[in-house]
């Protein structure tokens, strides 16, 4: 494998421990900093600097916030499940579970109503 891989594995890893170290002392700090669309905009970065093409890239970042959608309803469900007394585990399991499957449904239903995926 290149340096590069290593490099951007380096900074993406740096960035998600920053995340979870903040959020030991400061939850909604923490919270925001997991929240901003880092992995997002990084793959954008990396992506453009190997493959510099507009229509490549405006078709990932169009599909990028189609794929975002159905994983918002997880950060609701495991809160509500973990108050509800369902283990760690488990909630994070079903959450996963839950985006999975609407993931499923938007690569399904996306083409069907013209999005580009």
């Amino acid at each position: 494998m290149s340096i590069q891989f290593f490099l951007k594995a380096a900074i993406s890893g740096v960035l998600i421990a920053l995340a979870s170290t903040l959020a030991k002392r400061y939850p909604g700090i923490g919270a925001l900093v997991a929240s901003l669309p880092l992995v997002s905009v990084m793959g954008m970065i990396w992506l453009w600097l190997e493959k510099p093409d507009v229509d490549n890239m405006a078709a990932h970042a169009g599909a990028t916030f189609w794929y975002v959608l159905p994983s918002l309803p997880m950060f609701l469900v495991i809160p509500f499940l973990l108050r509800s007394g369902v283990g760690f585990w488990l909630s994070l399991f079903l959450g996963c579970a839950l985006t999975v499957v609407l993931y499923t449904g938007v690569t399904w239903l996306g083409p069907r109503f013209g999005v580009r995926l």
